[in-house]
């Protein structure tokens, strides 16, 4: 609940929709691929790094892990045909007996698979997010407020998360 209440806070604030965006890309790629692999690591650590909003890469992870089950069949094909490319032999033969290489697991269909996969969809998906959220905040934030659920829901602990969150990013305590 308070990881949904930040990255609602997130979509409120005056955070760049961009920074939320790349959040989203970054979340999406590492819960599309294997979570066990050094390119996730390195993933991680650009989130923890840059100046994304947390939150929001934590659902986008959350989010892709569940789908990513359902990408696997893709991901498998892509990883087998890019394995099995004659020309690509020989950078697979170089990369296999590097021993950092071999720790990216690349020889794995669905790790090659997976992270192509999401490199590939990553330009459209970093789009599509900053639309969302410029549409969100424009849009359907007004039109929300208003509806009486959302009035309701002001009175409820979940409105009291919500603002705790507010309470302690602008510095004041409860």
């Amino acid at each position: 609940m308070t990881m949904l209440a930040r990255f609602l806070k997130a979509l409120n604030s005056e955070a760049g929709p961009w920074a939320i965006a790349w959040a989203f890309v970054l979340g999406m790629i590492m819960g599309l691929t294997p979570l066990i692999s050094l390119h996730n690591l390195i993933i991680l650590f650009l989130a923890l790094s840059l100046r994304i909003n947390f939150a929001g890469f934590l659902l986008a992870f959350l989010f892709f892990s569940g789908l990513a089950y359902l990408f696997d069949p893709i991901a498998d094909y892509i990883g087998e045909s890019l394995l099995q490319a004659e020309a690509l032999a020989p950078l697979w033969y170089s990369l296999y007996e590097m021993p950092v290489a071999r720790l990216f697991q690349f020889n794995h269909t669905i790790t090659l698979g997976s992270l192509v996969f999401a490199l590939l969809i990553s330009p459209l998906w970093l789009y599509a997010s900053y639309y969302l959220v410029v549409n969100y905040r424009t849009r359907v934030k007004a039109w929300f407020v208003k509806l009486k659920i959302v009035q309701g829901l002001k009175g409820s602990k979940f409105y009291g998360i919500y603002q705790r969150v507010d309470g302690f990013r602008r510095g004041t305590s409860l």
